[in-house]
Formats: C-alpha cells, structure tokens, sequence
C-alpha cells in the first residue's frame, strides 16, 4: 500500500517536472521598480494567462527604460518594457546595433511630464526659460525640452539642465535645488506626495497637454533572436498580456492585489492610484478606436523625426526598423 502512494506521488511529480521542463522560458525585464502599474505583467503571471499560453515567463525589476533596452541588447534579457523614444535613440547613436523591435505599444500617449512647486512661480510651460531643470542625463522626457520649448514658445537653451540620479529628483525639488523635474505622471505625482508635498502645492505640465500628444511612451521590445527563432513565443506572451491589461482596465481595483502579492510592503491604497493614472496614458481615444497596441505608422514617423531632432542625433533609423506589427493579436482582440 504505502509502495503503491508513493509510486502515484513520483508519477505525479514527474508530470509536475515534465509539465514545468515544457514550458518556454522568457526571460523579462521591467522599466522601473514594482510600483501599480506593473499590475499588467503580475496578473498575466498569477492568473496564469502565461503558462495557458506555453511560456514560463520570469518578471524580473528595471532601473529605467534605457537600461532595460540595454538589458535586450547585450541578449541577457529575451524581451522588456522600455520607451519608445529611447529605443530610437539606441538605434540611432549605437554603432552596428544588435536588433530589436518593439513588438506592442502600452503607452498610446506618452506619460512625460514636467513637476514643479507653485511657490516657485512656474505658471505655464514658459516659464521654464532661466529656470533649473532637473532628471537624469539619461531621461528620455528631459531630453524631449527642445520639443516642448518650440510648442510652448521658449528657447530651450535658456533652461539650465541638472543631472541627477532617478530616486533623487523629488527630494532636490522640495529642496530648492533645481526649479522643476521631468519623468513619468504617475511616478513622480505620487512620489512627490510620498516625500510630504500636497497635490495643491504642486504644477505640472504633461506632455500630452503642451502640444505632444503624438508621442508614444513604453513598449513592449522584443530582442531580434527571439524575432527570429522563437516567434510563437512573442505572439503567445502579447495575447497572455492583452488579455491582462483588459482585466486591470476592467478592474483596477481588484488586479492591484497581483502587485501586493509580488511585493507586500506597497502601499496598496497608493499603488491602486498610480495604477489608475498609469491607465489614462494605455486607454486613450485613439487607444479605444483603433485597439490597445498597436500603433499609426504616420505617427510613428512623426516621433522619430522627433526624437532625432529633440536629441540631437546624427543618425535616423528606418520607422520599419523599430516596430514589428505581425506579433500582435488580432484588432478584435485588442478592443475595449
């Protein structure tokens, strides 16, 4: 009897084992720290929407988009989420580049976004000029100033760039250290508010509200090996995530719970709030006409020019080069 119980549990393990060695590994990587909006990619992973779909997919936290790309590019990650900008900025400054497409664009509108306090008498996006502006070197959104200094009728040059790193921006704001930050809406709203800053003690300017709406933000980047050898893998992993990011636009409230599982010291009530801000930028109207996804190639093209301009690239790489629709799921599919 007690031969024949732990003859099934060795059966049972082994199909356990088998079933685990047939799943296909992806290796992931995110743009950023577990925060709400990484709801999208942990509920895919707890509801099992990966697995259904054959992949083992391992979400893995970032330091940024440009190091998330990075991540692709030296082939330690197969696929990640990072800015469409600067993957076009990648390609245009990186000498025989290693191959990658976005393959799904998540931000329809881009996030990007300028902060400042009232007190410091910034009114409107004009009032840049003279003032000190703080972000990464590596900022995609700071490096979008020329942009917003030609739609908001101010000379870029006069804007005195300070680097920094990531986590300090917030705190050199309150300080008094530099005059406004760039970053992300979602981020750096609620990390203000984190570091003791009342909503109505702030002014921000976003991106979308200045004239840029035509920008993409954060896609899904696919590395070129993966493009080539293991295409059923992107197709099975973006219908596991169009499936998740309809559930979180369904109910936010409810798939917050993915992110709490992954890292339960969040503050739940927060991360519920930057995930529903996170949202605006993923359903937008153009978003909810043509489907979540994909993306207007004219627009596209705007953007690289863009970008090309804003940053001060030598090099324009080709709009075909950076996005590669034949992975996504089909129109009826991507609806909502």
């Amino acid at each position: 009897m007690l031969w024949s119980k732990m003859r099934v549990l060795g059966l049972a393990l082994a199909l356990l084992a088998t079933s685990a060695d047939s799943q296909e590994k992806i290796k992931f990587s995110l743009d950023w720290r577990v925060e709400g909006p990484v709801a999208i990619f942990f509920h895919a992973e707890q509801k099992g929407y990966f697995k259904q779909e054959g992949l083992d997919v391992s979400l893995d936290v970032g330091t940024g988009s440009a190091a998330s790309i990075a991540r692709v590019a030296t082939g330690a990650y197969d696929m990640s989420f990072g800015d469409f900008s600067a993957l076009i900025e990648y390609y245009a400054n990186t000498v025989n580049p290693q191959r990658m497409q976005a393959v799904y664009m998540v931000h329809e509108q881009s996030p990007g976004a300028i902060f400042t306090l009232k007190k410091s008498g910034i009114k409107k996006a004009s009032d840049l000029a003279g003032k000190k502006l703080g972000g990464p070197s590596f900022d995609a959104v700071r490096k979008m100033l020329p942009l917003v200094a030609k739609a908001n009728g101010f000379d870029a040059k006069t804007v005195q760039l300070v680097n920094m790193e990531p986590a300090l921006r917030e705190t050199m704001l309150v300080k008094g250290d530099v005059d406004a930050i760039t970053g992300f809406y979602y981020t750096q709203l609620l990390t203000l508010n984190a570091r003791g800053v009342k909503t109505e003690d702030m002014q921000w300017f976003k991106y979308a509200d200045m004239g840029l709406s035509n920008l993409y933000g954060n896609a899904i980047i696919a590395s070129e090996k993966m493009i080539a050898e293991r295409p059923k893998a992107i197709a099975g992993f973006l219908r596991a995530l169009n499936r998740s990011i309809k559930d979180v636009l369904a109910d936010p409230d409810g798939t917050i719970a993915s992110v709490k599982r992954r890292e339960p010291l969040i503050d739940e009530k927060v991360e519920l709030q930057r995930l529903k801000l996170f949202l605006e930028f993923v359903s937008t109207p153009n978003a909810k006409s043509d489907g979540i996804g994909s993306i207007n190639k004219v627009k596209m093209e705007n953007q690289v020019d863009d970008v090309v301009s804003a940053f001060g690239l030598k090099n324009k790489p080709s709009a075909d080069l950076l996005f590669n629709s034949s992975f996504l799921p089909s129109r009826g599919d991507r609806k909502i």
